[in-house]
């Protein structure tokens, strides 16, 4: 296995500066694992190899030149198929777009360029990311590195199957209501949603607008953090998104002491329905919090059981009003017409074909939720839940700094095992679902291994709106404690299994 890929962003930054290594023998690297893995890991949908190595040279160029380069120049890193990318196709892990190709960048997208970053292409996502497995992905699923009969978590199982495939030490993710953070756990890798309007979503294909946050994806705390800074920020493109300082995260990734710093455990995220094996190392990582430094206390938030049931009537009512543009007239993939059907019945068709089981459950659910005479019932309601719940976060954030909780109930399931059972699908993310809801800043980093199957728990931080640095000082604390424990990294360990067959 070439040492490259097992290396984090700033260690290859440091080399390039150093000039022991350039970014065309890096990006190659990357290519060459794809080249190898990908047919057992499908994380990608499109690997923009020929690009990617032009920007790497372009990168090298302007090195040698003497320029000044930002602190990830030429630093590949994989982009999930939701984000426009000009020239590259945007599925959106759905048929009804598959011969979309955007003519512009994100936001987001354009700010990798503009610091330097290599794009290696678009990673797999369960379509229009609906789902928690990267199963409704219209082109197939991506599989678990850690166990390939397991799922990588979604919706943004591309992005952190990739990262720990060793394709890519980089990636972006989008966190509607656990998108990024449920990956990472069932992955061993770190996924941070930031503060609802901390990054840009402007040429983020919509799910669901007031809930939708794109977020960095690493295997380490300072990689996630360098990552942070470069999409976050304001963006007058985008109408939600926040005019004020970006926290610092880089500073916060280089602490490792919690002296004084109060956590919050979440009463109600634990118990029943939750994994022995995850609730053991979400315990083990209580105490190596107390180790260093913080105090710790159970904090009580009321309305988070209340949380599921609210974020399952908003988001479908957002996906049905979102979904709608793809109407095969104005935008979308058209069913073959011979000229002799309505629009009408050329809609009809090409939504039928065009769209999953699960786009379509959601959109039904979302068009009844809206429905004249249930609008109050079902969407009202749903929004006064919510209200509490930001109020739940707001009381908690009164007594303690963080609160912190598993970030999802179980660990990576099987393939398939969840498929028909949509309920026990929609359960993955009963802990991450109330930080989107409330738009406050949420994380996931890896505690360990559970005891039961070998496959790894994460642990969710979350913290107040546009305190995003708090969530990367715990996260470093808890890297250094696992780091000791485990004699390297977490993801070390995945790299002796794979020598070892």
């Amino acid at each position: 296995m070439n040492e490259l890929i097992l290396k984090g962003a700033a260690e290859l930054s440091q080399l390039m500066a150093d000039g022991q290594v350039s970014s065309q023998e890096i990006t190659q690297a990357c290519l060459d694992r794809i080249a190898q893995v990908e047919s057992a890991v499908a994380a990608f949908l499109h690997v923009d190899a020929e690009r990617a190595l032009a920007q790497a040279q372009r990168i090298d160029r302007q090195r040698a030149a003497g320029q000044a380069l930002g602190p990830l120049a030429g630093v590949p890193v994989a982009l999930k198929d939701s984000f426009a990318y000009a020239g590259a196709p945007t599925t959106c892990g759905s048929l009804i777009l598959r011969d979309w190709i955007p003519p512009y960048n994100a936001t987001v997208t354009q700010r990798l360029l503009d610091a330097g970053l290599v794009i290696l292409g678009k990673t797999n996502l369960d379509e229009f990311a609906m789902g928690s497995s990267t199963e409704n992905s219209a082109f197939g699923p991506t599989h678990n590195p850690w166990d390939l009969e397991r799922v990588p978590g979604g919706s943004g199982g591309g992005s952190a199957a990739s990262l720990v495939a060793f394709e890519t030490p980089l990636a972006i993710g989008s966190d509607t209501g656990g998108s990024i953070r449920q990956p990472a756990a069932v992955t061993g890798t770190i996924g941070v949603k930031p503060t609802y309007g901390g990054s840009s979503r402007y040429g983020l294909v919509a799910m669901a607008s007031s809930l939708d946050q794109p977020g960095p994806c690493a295997r380490g705390v300072l990689d996630a953090a360098l990552l942070h800074r470069v999409i976050a920020g304001w963006d007058p493109k985008d109408s939600t998104s926040i005019d004020a300082p970006v926290p610092d995260v880089v500073q916060a990734a280089g602490q490792t002491d919690l002296t004084g710093l109060r956590i919050g455990v979440v009463k109600e995220l634990g118990g029943e329905g939750y994994a022995a094996g995850v609730e053991r190392r979400f315990t083990e990582a209580v105490g190596l919090l107390e180790a260093a430094g913080a105090q710790l206390s159970e904090v009580s938030c009321p309305h988070f059981p209340l949380a599921l049931g609210a974020y399952y009537l908003i988001m479908p009512s957002e996906v049905s009003s979102n979904l709608a543009r793809f109407d095969a007239v104005r935008y979308g993939w058209r069913v073959n017409d011979d000229g002799r059907h309505s629009v009408e019945q050329v809609m009809r068709r090409s939504r039928g074909a065009g769209f999953g089981d699960e786009a379509k459950r959601r959109i039904i659910l979302g068009t009844y939720a809206l429905s004249s005479g249930y609008y109050d019932a079902y969407y009202g309601s749903a929004q006064k839940v919510r209200t509490l719940i930001i109020e739940d976060f707001a009381a908690a954030f009164e007594r303690v700094d963080v609160l912190i909780s598993p970030a999802t109930p179980t660990t990576a399931f099987k393939l398939g095992e969840r498929a028909g059972d949509p309920l026990a699908m929609y359960k993955a993310d009963l802990c991450t679902i109330p930080s989107n809801l409330a738009g406050n800043a949420a994380a996931s980093f890896p505690v360990g291994l559970s005891p039961e199957d070998g496959m790894p728990v994460g642990l969710q931080v979350m913290a107040p709106p546009l305190a995003d640095d708090r969530l990367y000082r715990v996260g470093a604390a808890l890297e250094l404690a696992l780091r000791q424990q485990w004699s390297g990294p977490l993801w070390a360990e995945l790299v002796r299994r794979e020598e070892s067959r």
